[in-house]
């Protein structure tokens, strides 16, 4: 005999319909947290499908079963922080490469920046699974985000970011109208068409590139393609959130009134 009040979960690590997903990559969909925390959360009893404790990696859910996360999951994620650095030349995104050190060593208490208004207090804790997301190659400079929070992570580089990247690009050589039209919309990367973009003079040699991708160099391929050669490029925005003031080599915290979209 069924008990009618208990919901209807699928079997913790059993095979399930072909309609259910994974829990951890469904919490990941829906933007719960990253599937690495995902899995941290479930192992740690703090994950609740319709109201019962899943607890086993692997469990699948149904579209739309009710997914929470218990107090110490939330209190884990209201910790989290997330940093924004002004990158200097010179500095990689991510792990050291090639003799460079990552822009992850500026994150001290020394290079925190005193026109932080965060109210946040640098603690040691704050350097542990601290991740960039996104890039900005080692010859460009600007804001590089660096965040200890999944959620953060795939709003800035998941597959479907709404999330746009602002740029001032200095360039070398000349731009026709035509070339300037590609620029905008019209130009191909690895053999795929790039998104719509917004590319206007600045002034007379330097252009303001707005993007909603993110390729491996792609303003500066992107200008080749057109016949420039890029001397400078400075990232000044992310979504809602601004460089401003913040020095090079400096880093502060992302406010709680702050966000990217």
């Amino acid at each position: 005999m069924t008990d009618e009040s208990t919901p209807d979960v699928p079997e913790q690590g059993a095979t399930a319909p072909d309609e259910s997903m994974r829990l951890s990559k469904r919490m990941a969909a829906l933007g719960i947290c990253s599937r690495r925390e995902a899995d941290d959360y479930i192992e740690r009893g703090w994950v609740r499908v319709d109201g019962v404790v899943v607890n086993i990696l692997g469990s699948r859910v149904l579209p739309g079963q009710e997914i929470t996360l218990d107090k110490p999951a939330q209190q884990a994620q209201a910790n989290r922080v997330t940093i924004l650095i002004n990158k200097p030349v010179g500095f990689v995104s991510g792990q050291a490469e090639r003799g460079y050190k990552p822009a992850s060593v500026l994150v001290t208490l020394d290079n925190h920046w005193d026109g932080d208004l965060s109210g946040v207090r640098f603690h040691p804790q704050h350097l542990r699974g601290l991740a960039p997301a996104g890039r900005l190659d080692i010859d460009s400079v600007g804001m590089l985000v660096l965040t200890q929070d999944g959620r953060v992570a795939k709003t800035l580089i998941g597959e479907d970011s709404p999330v746009d990247k602002e740029y001032l690009v200095r360039v070398a050589g000349a731009l026709s109208e035509e070339g300037l039209r590609l620029l905008n919309h019209g130009l191909e990367l690895d053999g795929a068409a790039l998104k719509p973009a917004s590319v206007t003079w600045q002034n007379k040699d330097q252009l303001r590139f707005i993007l909603r991708e993110g390729k491996k160099r792609q303003i500066r391929r992107m200008c080749e393609l057109v016949g420039l050669r890029v001397v400078g490029l400075k990232r000044i925005r992310i979504g809602n959130v601004r460089l401003g003031q913040l020095p090079p080599g400096k880093w502060r915290y992302l406010a709680a009134n702050e966000h990217f979209d």
